[in-house]
């Protein structure tokens, strides 16, 4: 089911399921996962998702790592200024209300999203030697400049990693793709403590909310 905005309300996680023959799957994300936020399906569902779910719990200022990479401040100040602004009106009472708001309005949100398309591709610049046998094409700023700050290009695993790496957060991502009637888990990075969660089905990204302690 597409989202209706570009962020949707928190809901019962049961929304997600379909009648089909992976019912082992879904009792085993009912198990762990109270309720989801949809996004909608853009080719930036990724980005969007990541970045809401990583604003209801903490930002990182990332102008010096733009910067590192040789990116002109002209070319994301306005996108780094949108972001601040978000945490500012954030700052309220009524601050999940507010992101709530503003992630639905599209340009503020297509904003935040280059922002983050941005921060991915000199990450991987600044760390060339880490990613560039990793991407598929002529060189890795090839890559970046026609995959990763183009909007609605679907992200790899190497933007996750390198997103994730820039912002110094774990992303745990839930797919319902693999075969079988297994939940498929991955952390990126391995070895961290998830700040927020993803449920990746049929190529697409939702945000995903544990199910509190009993």
């Amino acid at each position: 089911m597409e989202a209706d905005g570009l962020i949707t309300p928190t809901e019962d996680v049961s929304t997600v399921f379909q009648a089909d023959k992976l019912a082992a799957k879904y009792d085993e994300l009912r198990q762990q996962f109270s309720s989801l936020r949809r996004v909608r399906g853009d080719g930036n569902c990724f980005y969007r998702a990541c970045c809401f779910a990583y604003l209801e719990s903490i930002l990182h200022d990332s102008a010096a790592t733009l910067l590192l990479a040789g990116f002109e401040e002209s070319s994301f100040k306005k996108h780094l200024n949108t972001l601040v602004h978000v945490v500012e009106q954030c700052q309220t009472d009524r601050q999940e209300a507010v992101l709530f708001q503003l992630f639905n309005d599209k340009k503020t949100s297509d904003s935040v999203v280059q922002f983050l398309r941005l921060l991915t591709s000199a990450h991987l610049q600044n760390h060339a030697d880490d990613f560039c046998n990793f991407v598929e094409a002529p060189s890795l700023q090839v890559y970046c400049r026609q995959e990763v700050e183009v909007m609605a290009m679907t992200c790899d695993h190497v933007d996750i990693l390198a997103l994730t790496q820039a912002l110094d957060f774990c992303i745990h991502i839930v797919s319902m793709e693999a075969g079988g009637q297994k939940l498929l888990h991955h952390c990126v990075p391995e070895d961290g403590q998830p700040a927020l969660h993803l449920l990746y089905q049929t190529s697409h990204y939702n945000i995903l909310y544990p199910k509190s302690p009993t």
